[in-house]
């Protein structure tokens, strides 16, 4: 039996990965790596700046700039870094840090005694007395309600493409207002999409500004200190806090989940983006069905009233809910067990990154409505990875002493540690 296996093989998987093998741990990671980050389409860049983009391991090692110095390549301030320049460090990370990555996907987490029993997708059976949860983005992929139902060749989230030529010719939606939504619609018109439009319920894009001079002199840097979610103070709570974030009132963290940092485009995207003629804001889709001849017919409401659109196809750039009736890798158990967060069924999660299931750790987006929005980025792994391993070598050791490992407590769900 292992001491902790690790769901996911993204930059926190992998980070958690990494600090558990460098405390010794018997350990299993499962999972394709960074395989989300490879499925972007060519041409797309980090948000984030480099500095801000570290996978974590103890003592700093492995950070990007290691990566990218040894290949000549630039990763500076103020310079977009190429996604697939990102994904590339995320598995030479994985090779350097990270014993044994095994690319299977995990089918099923369920409890068992003295912990849990994973089965991987070709049916092995492997058991740990503690799992890692870190599956990343993609299983909670928001799609707008009138387009849940219809097939893929009509509606894709923004997430499903790994290139956008497919789209060369014809007359193409995105649903959204950031940076997703944005950067896939430019892609789409400098790839030779026909047509190309944004439809978003927001009343007016945003566009973050460009990034001071990290060396700017006192006064400016305390007005507004940089951090790896924006300058500011209050991106400063939230970027190097997250701990502070965790104890304000539920419903104020449930506010500052729905609001901060919300959809904007990138600085260096906005020139591409007026590419872009057709920007529709202020509409939401209130139907859609699929023609004779193959189209799609979306009605539309707006300031002005509701219309019909035809289209090709409609890619969501709609984000991400993360709800734990979503994580289906998890049994039915584990997940109707599980204490939630706020109104949008998130997990709860303790001090320690441990779920209200002793033993069930969780790392990453599941965790932003508990810890904050640098949860939602690659830099909230710092602040993960050590501590979540800490979490783990505390539950092991209970385990050992008689407590309770894989099972709640009698009497209903388990306390969340503080």
């Amino acid at each position: 039996m292992y001491d902790l296996v690790v769901v996911g093989a993204g930059p926190y998987g992998l980070s958690v990965a990494a600090h558990a093998a460098a405390r010794g741990l018997r350990l299993r990671t499962f999972g394709r790596s960074m395989e989300s980050w490879h499925a972007m389409p060519s041409g797309m860049f980090l948000k984030s700046e480099p500095w801000a983009s570290h996978l974590s391991a103890p003592e700093g090692a492995y950070g990007l700039d290691a990566y990218t110095a040894a290949r000549g390549v630039r990763a500076a301030h103020g310079v977009p870094l190429p996604v697939d320049l990102f994904a590339s460090y995320g598995d030479w990370f994985a090779r350097q840090a990270v014993p044994a990555l095994d690319e299977r996907l995990i089918g099923t987490v369920a409890p068992a005694a003295d912990g849990f029993e994973l089965r991987t997708e070709d049916g092995e059976a492997v058991r740990a007395r503690t799992v890692a949860l870190a599956v990343g983005v993609l299983p909670f992929m928001e799609v707008p309600g009138p387009l849940r139902e219809l097939p893929r060749r009509f509606v894709t989230h923004s997430s499903h493409h790994g290139d956008l030529d497919r789209f060369a010719g014809r007359d193409v939606t995105v649903v959204g207002a950031g940076q997703a939504a944005l950067e896939t619609a430019t892609i789409l018109v400098e790839q030779g999409a026909a047509t190309v439009r944004i439809l978003a319920r927001a009343d007016r894009l945003h566009w973050n500004t460009p990034p001071p001079a990290l060396d700017r002199g006192r006064w400016p840097a305390l007005r507004a200190p940089h951090t790896g979610l924006g300058c500011g103070w209050r991106n400063k709570l939230y970027a190097d806090a997250p701990g502070v974030f965790r104890r304000l009132p539920a419903a104020t963290r449930a506010r500052i989940f729905d609001s901060a940092l919300g959809p904007a485009g990138a600085w260096w995207l906005r020139e591409r983006f007026a590419a872009v003629g057709d920007v529709r804001l202020g509409q939401r889709i209130t139907s859609a069905t699929v023609t004779p001849d193959e189209r799609l017919r979306l009605g539309v409401a707006g300031p002005d009233g509701s219309t019909v659109l035809e289209t090709d196809h409609v890619v969501a750039a709609t984000g991400f809910t993360p709800a734990v009736d979503r994580a289906t890798v998890l049994s039915p158990v584990l997940r109707a067990s599980l204490r939630t967060v706020g109104g949008g069924g998130a997990p709860e999660v303790g001090g320690l990154f441990e779920s209200s299931w002793p033993g069930l750790f969780l790392a990453g987006l599941l965790t932003a409505p508990s810890y904050g929005p640098s949860m939602r980025f690659v830099l909230g792994a710092e602040y993960t990875a050590g501590r979540l391993v800490r979490g783990v070598r505390r539950r092991l050791r209970a385990g050992a002493r008689g407590g309770a490992v894989g099972r709640p407590r009698a009497g209903g769900k388990a306390p969340v540690a503080a």
